[in-house]
């Protein structure tokens, strides 16, 4: 049974195993661990995070925070390859796997270097210059931005089990705020030895990281108005947890990032053939096969203009012939399989619902060749590709959620930025094209669906982060049913952890305020 990280121990809960749910080895079938929160203290939790984890954090100054994010990093780093052969246990090859644990490594170094270099060595920030508010010089206005005496509840998602909780903690950290974090369970196991890595290097003040393996929905109603609920997840939760009558009555503030129909935009400029041409067919591979296409900011609607839809076809399907899929440790293989046998039917489903409009390309649902591996006992797929009506609601109501795109011919401009919009909100969203006046346009008509925007063009097709790479830099969220919330954006995102105050006062007083 996977033990829980609270009140700085390592607490077994008192379900039978029979209650507790069965995790299995994505690769193989077999039992990984079972989990339950039952029997767990949630209550007790909350209030060491309160009482005991957040009063140390807020005693620092941010330099000092910063510097507990390095420590973090550090004992992370050192232990890295144990997070690599677990992640092998949830189908992730060695590329996957680099890609969830240093890119939390990356993010972690990333936001402690931002914080000593735009934030003061205090424990709050002054916003601005200060303004004056009455006749004379002496009775002035700032915005003091403090940390909130309350927790983060951290609900992840299974497809990025470390970087996931380490990019919320570092915020969350900056922010002078404990977390709770709730692995999600298909891959609590690697969140778990996550957690246990943090712990046994002693990095961190008590109190400012638990973990809860198994159900929090008890806990919901546990928050309260300082409090943040940050989750990741489907659509269908984030709305159960926006209307949750706790939620509502004590307005804790949710941060949801939820599920999306990202998409990629090829412009009419661009011809087959072309340099520019071959780059998005390697976008579009790259985000099918990364993680078996299990990322929040994957492709799934592949925008082309009609004359070049055969080529296109053509071109993906040649790019994903060349994926070698079985056993991610298996030598050759490009390709592992998705974190679950549940998950494997989902996105069976889904793209048989998406073809009814259309035909499969390449790939079959139902079936697939796989190297040093049992394709029924482990949860692989086939890169799954179809052309579908572009005007069918399937395309751009059903994720796919897994190694799966759709190829949708635009008739013109127009119709294409009205496909786009009817994914009702995305993550992000990726054009591509030379033609730098079609780009202004159509940047214009599409930004407002999207949390980021990918541009992508003959200067920088060489050395682009990619259309699936979020960045502490730049926000991570997007509007509608992405979920309206947003992440990272450097230290925008850890300012919005925190309370903005409107402060009056002399200018002695706002002064001793570092105003």
């Amino acid at each position: 049974m996977l033990q829980s990280h609270l009140q700085d121990t390592w607490v077994t809960p008192t379900a039978t195993d029979g209650t507790a749910a069965d995790v299995r080895d994505a690769v193989t079938g077999e039992l990984v661990c079972r989990v339950s929160s039952e029997g767990l203290d949630l209550a007790g939790a909350f209030e060491h995070a309160r009482r005991v984890g957040g009063p140390a954090l807020r005693a620092l100054t941010f330099h000092r925070r910063a510097d507990l994010l390095d420590a973090v990093a550090a004992a992370v780093r050192a232990r890295r390859e144990e997070l690599y052969a677990l992640s092998a246990r949830a189908g992730a090859t060695l590329n996957d796997a680099r890609y969830d644990v240093d890119g939390g490594i990356r993010v972690l170094r990333d936001y402690a270097a931002r914080a000593r270099a735009e934030l003061p060595d205090a424990p709050y920030l002054v916003e601005g210059p200060a303004e004056r508010l009455a006749r004379g010089e002496d009775f002035l206005g700032v915005h003091l931005v403090t940390p909130s005496p309350g927790l983060m509840l951290q609900v992840n998602a299974f497809n990025f089990p470390v970087w996931a909780p380490l990019e919320k903690l570092a915020q969350a950290v900056l922010a002078g705020m404990p977390s709770v974090v709730k692995a999600a369970t298909p891959t609590s196991y690697l969140t778990e030895h996550l957690v246990r890595i943090v712990t046994e290097a002693g990095v961190l003040p008590p109190g400012a990281l638990q973990l809860v393996v198994g159900s929090v929905r008890p806990a919901i109603g546990l928050l309260g108005e300082q409090d943040v609920l940050s989750f990741t997840g489907s659509a269908a939760t984030a709305e159960t947890l926006r209307t949750h009558p706790n939620v509502v009555a004590r307005s804790v503030r949710l941060n949801a990032e939820a599920d999306s129909v990202n998409a990629i935009v090829l412009a009419p400029d661009v011809t087959p053939g072309s340099p520019l041409f071959d780059a998005f067919v390697r976008e579009v591979v790259t985000e099918m096969t990364v993680k078996a296409g299990q990322k929040c900011t994957a492709i799934r609607r592949v925008l082309v203009p009609r004359a070049h839809e055969s080529a296109a076809l053509d071109a993906i399907s040649a790019g994903l012939a060349g994926v070698s899929i079985g056993n991610p440790v298996a030598e050759g293989v490009t390709m592992g399989a998705v974190v679950s046998l549940a998950q494997r039917d989902d996105v069976r489903g889904a793209v048989r619902r998406i073809a009814e409009s259309g035909r499969f390309v390449h790939g079959d649902p139902e079936k697939v060749r796989v190297v040093d591996a049992d394709a029924e006992r482990g949860a692989f797929l086939d890169t799954l590709l179809v052309s579908a009506d572009p005007d069918a609601a399937a395309p751009h109501e059903v994720e796919p959620f897994g190694p799966a795109a759709t190829v949708l011919a635009y008739r013109d401009t127009g119709h294409a930025a009205d496909l786009l919009a009817r994914g009702r909100g995305s993550l992000a969203a990726s054009v591509v094209s030379d033609d730098l006046p079609w780009t202004v346009g159509f940047v214009g008509e599409a930004a407002a669906w999207h949390g980021r925007l990918h541009l992508l063009d003959s200067a920088t097709m060489g050395r682009t982060t990619g259309h699936g790479s979020p960045l502490p830099a730049l926000r991570h969220g997007g509007p509608g049913r992405a979920g309206g919330g947003s992440e990272m954006a450097g230290i925008r995102g850890v300012v919005d952890l925190m309370q903005r105050t409107a402060v009056q006062g002399s200018r002695r007083v706002l002064g001793s305020l570092g105003a």
